[in-house]
């Protein structure tokens, strides 16, 4: 990745001077041309002033003598310049060169004169380019006659400029660019791989504390550098670690309870037969039922443990929009059934609800369960809106929770001090806990009014288009009197088998 970067970086910077310098150089060189056209051009003017001035000495003073006469002046007067030559021709020949030396010598430049010849035909003036011989020359040629001369009555004069060498005089310039572009761009690379391995120097060290992880070696954390969006992206491993650590932490436990809960009736079982005397049918009955119940009790830890580990599943509730009150009166009806259990329906909340009826009801029937085995067996059973939320409600007039035990009563296979007396997985409350968080909701328990309890589920409302959506068809209930107006008491019915839970707490 660094190198991709860096790489990135250098070839962007690289056609950035590229298209620089091109540009550069395309308007230079036409600046150039430019230049060396404007020169001619003053050079013709010049040659026009010396004709139209005439000779300054002599006794013809004022004007020339020939045509011959003036070529020469004008070829002896023109201003010496770099990269540039001058001579005059008379009837195709070079018959005058300047006095002194220029940077470009045309006394031997029979063809360039034999060129000029013919591109001049009968215009008095012309400015052209020669590109022939590896040679490339900007020129200007002009006919000088003389009224009254000798002959040859028209000659000519020729001013040339080398373009090659009036650009190679830029190339230097052009040079000195390339090599300073590739200085740049190596400070470029060398800076971009300086910065670029700082920046992913954190994606490294994710790498090597990935690699170090492990199930057994979750303790690795990443250090956060700066506040930037590595570092972000640093806190979101770190989080994403721990909820990792959590979860294997969670699971570790969980085989640990489950072992411990597992080995208790194992072991008893085991004892209890190896001390028992087969010939004995007094001994073997009562250790027989003692096995049986031990068994019992470990088949209701491993469905509640199969029950729990479904809602941990990608889809633990399917949410419908339900009426509210017709939920409570089901759920009212299913509590009467569980054997201890002396119901009554308290207030109802009106409406619809989005939620899943059929895992509500479980968790409300646990709920119940827990008012039967802890407190009591009396209870109330109802709902209530409290603005967005939803709340479902069990109120028991037992001897309520301890305050230092109203959120360990929630956890997993968490039993209180009189488990010993009392059968159960300990896992009730918490697929209660584990039903409210898969609704976006929340369990809690809270001292009741005149004593007990009140555990209450509070789970969102959600979104309903109508108000008098039916519920869904909940599995058969026992048959029981229509709901009076106001609250009830169903007396004790007997216990159906689906519709027993174990205690919580």
């Amino acid at each position: 990745m660094r190198t991709r970067i860096v790489a990135a970086i250098t070839a962007v910077a690289a056609i950035g001077l590229t298209a620089v310098g091109v540009s550069v150089y395309l308007v230079e060189r036409q600046r150039i041309m430019e230049q060396v056209d404007q020169r001619l051009h003053a050079n013709l003017d010049s040659a026009r002033f010396i004709v139209g001035e005439g000779n300054p000495e002599g006794p013809d003073a004022g004007t020339w003598a020939s045509s011959s006469a003036a070529l020469e002046a004008v070829v002896q007067r023109m201003s010496p310049d770099d990269n540039a030559g001058a001579m005059g021709m008379v009837d195709g020949t070079i018959t005058f060169v300047p006095g002194f030396d220029l940077d470009l010598d045309l006394q031997h430049q029979g063809m360039f004169a034999q060129h000029v010849e013919r591109t001049l035909g009968g215009d008095k003036a012309i400015i052209g380019t020669y590109a022939e011989r590896e040679v490339a020359w900007r020129y200007l040629a002009t006919t000088i006659s003389v009224e009254g001369s000798a002959a040859p009555e028209e000659v000519v004069f020729v001013m040339v400029y080398d373009l090659d060498a009036e650009l190679s005089e830029f190339d230097d310039a052009a040079q000195m660019f390339i090599i300073v572009s590739v200085i740049v761009l190596i400070v470029i690379a060398a800076t971009g791989t300086i910065v670029a391995t700082r920046l992913l120097r954190p994606l490294r060290q994710m790498r090597t504390t990935a690699e170090r992880i492990s199930a057994q070696n979750l303790d690795a954390r990443l250090d956060v550098v700066g506040n930037d969006d590595v570092a972000e992206l640093t806190v979101t491993m770190n989080d994403m670690l721990d909820r990792i650590d959590a979860a294997l932490e969670s699971q570790r436990q969980l085989l640990s309870d489950v072992g411990h809960e597992l080995k208790t009736p194992i072991t008893i079982v085991r004892g209890y037969v190896e001390v028992m005397d087969p010939d004995d049918p007094v001994d073997a009955r009562e250790t027989r039922e003692l096995a049986m119940d031990e068994l019992d009790r470990m088949g209701r830890l491993v469905q509640d443990l199969a029950g729990a580990a479904a809602l941990h599943g990608p889809s633990p509730v399917q949410l419908h929009p339900t009426d509210i009150g017709d939920l409570v009166a089901q759920i009212v009806r299913k509590a009467a059934a569980i054997e201890g259990g002396e119901v009554s329906a308290g207030a109802v909340a009106e409406g619809a609800a989005m939620l899943d009826p059929a895992r509500i009801t479980q968790a409300m029937l646990q709920l119940a369960q827990n008012a039967v085995t802890h407190g009591g067996g009396r209870m109330e059973i109802g709902s209530s809106a409290v603005g967005t939320q939803l709340e479902f409600w069990v109120r028991d007039f037992g001897s309520g929770v301890p305050d230092d035990a109203k959120q360990e009563i929630f956890e997993r296979f968490y039993r209180g001090a009189d488990a010993h007396s009392r059968s159960g997985s300990g896992l009730g409350l918490n697929i209660v806990q584990v039903i409210a968080r898969a609704h976006g909701g929340s369990v809690r328990v809270e001292d009741a009014p005149g004593g007990g309890s009140r555990f209450v589920l509070s789970i969102p409302r959600g979104s309903v288009a109508s108000a008098s959506a039916p519920v869904p068809a909940p599995a058969p209930a026992p048959a029981a009197a229509p709901r009076p107006a106001g609250d009830m008491v169903i007396p004790p019915r007997p216990p159906l088998p689906d519709a027993r839970a174990d205690e919580g707490s």
